[in-house]
């Protein structure tokens, strides 16, 4: 007999209540999108350099691109984004900008309707407390533009939703050989969205039997049986060899732990942002506090697994940065669903807060998006001063975006080569992660990112110096160098004729004919 899983009450559907009506959560849904309506391009840290990659292994092998960038064609955890762009733009003639924009727009939406599945299976109905979640669909990895795992991110709440239905009126040989199935598509949508899977479905799994009355040992042990066939993703990771993701692995810093916890609304206005986190953890008090809200194990359990690893990850795992703090939202949007009121109808206030709440954060996003957007506008017009099918070094200023509001164009260079077909030196290229490996002859350490960020001295992303990068670049390499960040005047070298300039942001022609071992001196 398959179990219900829903005990004392859970069941009630709360009807007539409006946060609990299809039409409004709908609107939830939709409305999710409204901040990257008005963009061309969403504004998102990494998106530039993300939008080069689509079109670089969308003419794989055809020029002007082909000359400067092999694509060696793999099966990698890293792919949800490429793979629906590429279908796009193959399947059905869409360019890859706007292909690219229509998949990252449709990101938030469906997050949140992951996040409002998984409710309403948990609960047998909408929580006030939910909504309070949504705004983090546009947390800090979608900000950043980590937009592969912000992708898997919403699938696994929609497959937890799933696994929850289908304990409910499947019986568990379903469950299994459906995930056996399902696994290895969302690791190659994004791996650490796979690892989300296993790590959440099974604590789900345990907190749901817990709930059903079985011990805690038992639960453990069958919930770790149940999730088992989910791991053949690892197989494969380790038949490809163990150096097969190679990179740098470290950085645990309690201050980076509290500084993710900081930033969990980082946008544009801190003082706005600072206060969505004193919400939330106003929030958390209020829920130990009360006697009438409660956590149910079913999503408290992988949240608390959420949080655990969070706090036990480095900030860089085999060259991916920002590992721990893209676990922590997540979690946080999973402990928030976790909460129930009793009866549905005491949550009234509740609501009207959480509804509240949403509809200020996707405001602020909203207008922050849009500055964003006319900032990024007017750095995109050096492009047509750049020789189109030519070769440019680009050169961002790091320091700049050190601030809350920071104006993200560290890697917008990047749509140069999806409107002018050029070559830039953004593209990651780190083993078992990537599929483009730059070509372009004497390039040398200036042909992939990080080499088009300029650090400052003692930063954490490296020694990187502007001066040394414009002496030391090689001059029958390069046609063009675009510095994003430094006045005109910081450029100050004799074979580099500024031909276009705008703010802190401008273009210089390469003088060719004078190679490295011939480059003038910086003066």
């Amino acid at each position: 007999m398959v179990d219900d899983g829903r005990q004392d009450g859970m069941t009630e559907k709360g009807a007539g209540l409006w946060w609990q009506s299809r039409p409004f959560l709908l609107l939830c849904v939709l409305a999710s999108a409204i901040p990257l309506l008005w963009p061309a391009v969403p504004p998102l840290g990494d998106m530039g350099d993300h939008m080069a990659s689509y079109r670089i292994l969308a003419e794989a092998g055809q020029a002007p691109l082909a000359r400067y960038y092999a694509v060696h064609w793999a099966a990698v955890g890293n792919l949800g984004v490429e793979g629906i762009v590429l279908a796009l733009h193959h399947v059905f003639g869409m360019g890859v900008e706007p292909a690219a924009r229509l998949v990252v727009m449709a990101i938030p939406p469906l997050t949140v309707a992951g996040l409002i599945a998984l409710a309403r299976e948990a609960h047998g109905r909408m929580p006030a407390s939910a909504m309070l979640a949504f705004p983090l669909a546009y947390g800090p990895a979608f900000q950043m533009g980590f937009v592969n795992f912000c992708l898997a991110q919403g699938f696994v709440f929609l497959a937890m939703a799933l696994w929850l239905r289908l304990a409910r009126t499947r019986g568990a040989a379903w469950r299994i050989i459906l995930f056996a199935l399902l696994a290895p598509l969302l690791w190659l949508v994004h791996a650490l969205g796979w690892a989300l899977l296993v790590a959440y479905v099974f604590g789900m799994e345990a907190g749901r039997l817990v709930e059903q009355g079985r011990r805690w040992p038992k639960a453990v042990l069958r919930a770790g049986v149940t999730v088992t066939p989910m791991a053949l993703p690892a197989l494969w990771m380790i038949r490809s060899g163990g150096d097969q993701v190679a990179g740098e692995t470290g950085r645990w810093f309690l201050s980076y732990k509290l500084r993710w916890v900081m930033t969990l609304f980082q946008e544009r206005w801190m003082a706005w942002d600072l206060a969505a986190v004193t919400g939330l953890l106003f929030f958390a008090y209020v829920v130990i506090r009360s006697r009438r809200l409660s956590v149910r194990p079913v999503l408290g359990v992988p949240a608390a697994i959420g949080f655990i690893v969070f706090l036990a990850l480095p900030y860089l795992f085999r060259g991916g940065a920002y590992l721990d703090m893209r676990m922590l939202p997540p979690a946080v949007m999973l402990a928030l669903l976790s909460v129930h009121g009793r009866p549905a109808r005491s949550e009234h206030g509740l609501a009207a807060a959480a509804i509240v709440f949403f509809v200020a954060r996707l405001a602020g996003t909203t207008i922050a998006f849009a500055q964003l957007a006319q900032g990024h506008d007017r750095e995109w017009r050096a492009i047509a001063a750049l020789p189109p099918g030519g070769t440019v070094l680009v050169l961002a200023n790091v320091d700049a975006e050190s601030r809350w509001g920071a104006p993200r164009l560290t890697h917008i260079g990047g749509l140069a080569v999806v409107r002018a077909g050029v070559f830039t030196n953004g593209q990651w290229t780190v083993p078992g992660q990537h599929l483009i490996q730059p070509r372009l002859a004497g390039a040398g350490r200036f042909d992939r990112d990080p080499s088009s960020l300029i650090f400052p001295p003692g930063g954490e992303g490296g020694p990187t110096d502007f001066e040394d990068a414009i002496r030391d670049f090689d001059r029958c390499a390069f046609d063009a160098v675009w510095t994003i960040g430094f006045p005109k005047g910081r450029t100050r070298s004799p074979d580099l004729t500024p031909v276009w300039a705008q703010g802190n942001s401008a273009v210089y022609r390469v003088r060719r004919g004078r190679c490295l071992s011939d480059a003038p001196s910086v003066r």
